[in-house]
């Protein structure tokens, strides 16, 4: 080689640490008319970048000639290390067979150092391809040469590449110890795209070992380095995507793989990573409950991937793909065949997902009735419920308690059920943000309903409400991490306030703000993927719920706690050291009606629609029926505690008509209430009224209530900013808060009250190291949740509860601004005289005037919590 040869050659390592500017320099160097050599060199530069980073067929064509000029230049090595990049390219263009012929040209044409790197690339694509032990045969032969020709960034790369291998093989510890060694080598060079990859590797390696927070970090910060090269990277959005949906986020997965495989397809981009992005949104479409969805993706990727000759992916997708098709209602022993074909060559390949369809299969022959071929297939899956990460051993115990209920043991359904909850609680508390934690309930759906029906059929109502208990509103029992020192949430947090301040005074003057919300959506995003990096520090769940405590402390007050079984809510009432189980109504049917009992206080909050206040307590009549059935006789005179399911959080239970002259607080679960009940108030029994802006009474009460308490702090006008009100929040006895409400159904802890400087938003609350005792919300929407995971809420009151908060009184509809003010000076009358949160709200209730408004505007507000 010439010294221009050199410094030509110097392009090939300069693809993956300066990708543009590599690009560029071949361009010149074809510009110059270069000897076939050099331009060998500078094709094979252009046909990386654009295999890569842009259009699959451009690649082709510059990788072909790049061969033909490396034989005309009669260079068996240059032209061995072209064939190697020339069958990366044909086999992500989903021409297997030519690529393999390349390959197999190339090892044979190269020696030593050369064919080390044209073996680690066949290794490469055995990898894409699903042949494991091939991959791990051909990177085992070209590690050894690598290292003795002092090659840095090529043994990084194999290295890697084991890694990777390892990891899909289920080799955790071994993928480690190569990503750690590689990562080594990685900061001795100046390889700035495979630097990118290794944090990548790194995020893959976290989120197999279990670690989802620390994988969403690592992916981000991958894709900040891609973002600063300038090059796409699908194989992250693949990773990020498997990420997003163990975490429970199947939605926002979906979204980002289908936005992948557009830039994909319109960059011309592989064949293979669009396979793999179609089998992402496939499972991303079946875990958000959109069946058709999953079919479609996953029917095409299995397509692809037999046209690819790319068996491992293949047999993936066609597993997804019988997902799909039971989830959307089919059932057929050709499914059941199927399943357990894919089970058995998942098993050959030595794939984590092998147990995944054996379940599927067993799952598909009971509910056909083939009790032996179940128990045949459900053994099978339930051999992994003692090893491997968390999804596995929880796949193993959902067997085991399938196998358990064909057999008819109750109790081998019920441990089965616990051991497989306990596996999931102990993941879940490795998650510090509360939405991860919600969310991630929702492996546990199947469990915990199998363990409910297993309760009710041995006919305990006390087992019932345990087993009940034992998933419900699960991330209010400890509190999310919270990152108090963390700067750059708080800088993220202050720029999104101010953004989100400048868009509302914006949309009130008429200003267009597309601008603006742009901005605010990115800091939104900013904000959210802070949060969802924390890892969480409590080590599985440390306080159990008993049901003798809950009895014991409930003293005249009867708790009512609403199960679903099947459809069907089922009334556990709590009293007299008994729980009785009384049948109530369909759980759809009461959910239209709660929400058409929301639309009616909505029209009755406005003067002139009192003609609506019969339909609506018709309304409230027929909730009652289908939410507390015959239980509702049964209550007696004293104070009654509501404990619904996540998606009946809107019910007004005021409205209910044995409910309405009598105390009444809600609470998420029956532990958490227990947990409220038993919070001390803090010393000092500060009190702290905030008024916001724009409120069309401006906040009337305020001052009238500050009188009461003789002398509280009271945030108002420019002294109600976000800052200072978290300042005088945290520890408070007492909070009221007047403040304009919003909403986010979109993003719940975005759910925002609006201070003199901006939003501040749940994610504001979660940095309390001690919420208020009391708090009271006046303003419309305060009370809105979401329902997410199993049987989760997540919104403003959801997320004071865990804090310290031990009541909290808000609304779950919008309100009338003028009626509040009379009702929370009622209220406040009442808590100076030691009432609690629930007496002083019946009381209060009692007090207004006896108007449609008046009314519809005490049914809307709740007490929820024990203070």
């Amino acid at each position: 080689m010439t010294a221009g040869s050199d410094t030509v050659l110097e392009l090939l390592p300069m693809v993956f640490a300066a990708p543009n500017d590599a690009l560029a320099g071949a361009e010149r160097v074809l510009d110059t008319d270069p000897p076939p050599l050099h331009a060998s060199v500078a094709h094979q530069v252009i046909g990386i970048w654009q295999r890569d980073f842009g259009d699959l067929r451009i690649a082709l064509d510059h990788l072909r000639r790049a061969r033909d000029l490396a034989a005309r230049a009669e260079s068996a090595e240059r032209e061995a290390d072209v064939l190697g990049t020339l069958g990366v390219a044909l086999v992500h263009a989903g021409r297997t067979r030519q690529g393999l012929a390349a390959f197999e040209r190339g090892v044979l044409r190269g020696s030593g150092h050369t064919r080390a790197r044209v073996l680690y690339r066949r290794a490469y694509v055995w990898w894409v391809l699903g042949h494991h032990r091939e991959a791990l045969e051909d990177v085992r032969r070209a590690i050894p040469v690598l290292r003795q020709a002092d090659d840095v960034i090529w043994t990084a790369r194999a290295l890697t590449l084991r890694a990777t291998v390892h990891l899909a093989l289920g080799s955790v510890d071994r993928a480690d110890a190569d990503f750690t060694a590689a990562e080594r080598l990685w900061d001795t060079t100046g390889q700035e795209h495979d630097k990118a990859d290794a944090v990548e590797s790194r995020g893959l390696a976290a989120f197999r070992s279990g670690d989802i927070p620390a994988a969403l970090r690592l992916l981000d910060e991958a894709q900040e380095r891609y973002a600063k090269l300038g090059t796409p990277s699908f194989m992250l959005d693949i990773r990020r995507c498997e990420v997003l949906m163990a975490a429970g986020l199947a939605k926002e997965a979906l979204t980002e793989a289908d936005a992948a495989i557009g830039v994909l397809d319109g960059i011309g981009g592989q064949s293979t990573r669009k396979a793999e992005l179609l089998l992402v949104a496939a499972r991303a479409a079946r875990l958000a409950g959109d069946p058709h969805t999953a079919i479609a993706r996953a029917a095409l990727a299995v397509r692809l991937f037999a046209a690819q000759r790319r068996t491992w992916w293949e047999t993936h997708a066609r597993l997804v793909l019988i997902e799909a098709r039971v989830a959307a209602g089919r059932r057929s022993g050709r499914l059941v065949a199927d399943a357990a074909a894919v089970a058995d060559r998942l098993a050959a390949f030595g794939a984590p997902a092998a147990p995944e369809a054996s379940l599927l299969a067993g799952r598909i022959a009971l509910g056909l009735g083939w009790r032996t071929d179940a128990e045949r297939h459900l053994a099978v899956a339930a051999r992994s419920r003692h090893t491997g990460p968390s999804p596995a051993r929880m796949t193993g115990w959902a067997a085991q308690a399938l196998r358990a209920r064909a057999a008819g043991s109750s109790r081998g359904v019920l441990e089965a059920c616990r051991r497989g909850l306990d596996v999931l609680d102990d993941h879940r508390m490795t998650l510090g943000a509360s939405e991860l934690r919600a969310r991630a309930t929702e492996q546990g759906a199947e469990l915990a309903a199998l363990a409910q029906q297993a309760s009710l059929a041995a006919g305990g109502p006390r087992r019932l409400l345990m087993w009940s208990e034992r998933w419900r509103a699960t991330v209010l029992s400890a509190p999310p991490a919270r990152p108090p020192a963390d700067p750059a949430l708080v800088r993220s947090l202050t720029a999104f306030r101010e953004i989100a301040a400048r868009a509302e005074a914006a949309r009130m003057e008429g200003r267009p703000v597309p601008a603006l919300e742009r901005e605010q959506r990115r800091l939104e995003r900013e904000v959210r993927s802070r949060t969802l990096h924390m890892r969480g520090d409590s080590p599985g769940e440390g306080d159990r719920f008993d049901v003798g405590r809950l009895l014991a402390r409930l003293e005249g007050t009867r708790l009512v706690e609403l199960a679903v079984l099947d459809g069907r809510v089922h009334v556990l009432l709590c009293a007299q050291g008994r729980v009785r189980r009384y049948e109530a109504g369909l759980l759809g049917e009461a959910e239209a009606e709660a929400e058409y009992v929301q639309a009616g206080l909505r029209r009755l909050a406005h003067p002139g629609a009192e003609g609506r206040l019969p339909v609506v307590e018709a309304a409230g009549r027929r909730l009652e029926e289908l939410l507390l059935g015959p239980a509702a006789a049964h209550l007696g005179p004293g104070p009654v505690v509501v404990v619904p399911p996540a998606r009946l959080h809107r019910v007004p239970w005021a409205l209910l008509p044995s409910l309405r002259e009598r105390v009444v607080s809600v609470s998420p679960s029956a532990g958490s209430w227990l947990r409220a009940r038993e919070t001390e108030p803090p010393p000092g029994g500060r009190h702290v009224l905030v008024r916001g802006p724009g409120l069309a009474t401006g906040g009337a009460e305020v001052p009238e209530v500050a009188d009461r308490y003789g002398r509280p702090t009271v945030l108002e006008h420019d002294e109600a900013r976000v800052p200072r009100v978290l300042e005088e929040l945290d520890g408070a006895a007492l909070a009221h808060i007047a403040a304009h409400g919003t909403f986010r159904a979109d993003s719940p802890l975005f759910s925002a009250l609006r201070m003199a400087d901006g939003p501040l938003i749940v994610h504001d609350f979660e940095r309390l190291d001690r919420s208020p005792y009391r708090i009271i919300l006046s303003s419309c929407d305060t009370a809105r949740l979401a329902s997410v995971g199993a049987d989760e809420l997540l919104g403003l009151v959801t997320a004071l509860l865990p804090l310290g908060t031990a009541g909290v009184v808000a609304s779950s509809a919008p309100v009338n601004d003028a009626a509040v003010v009379p009702l929370m000076l009622a209220l406040h009358k009442g808590l100076a005289t030691g009432l609690s949160l629930a007496e002083a709200l019946r009381d209060a209730r009692a007090a207004l005037p006896d108007d449609t408004v008046h009314q519809a505007t005490g049914w809307a507000f709740t007490a929820f919590g024990a203070a």
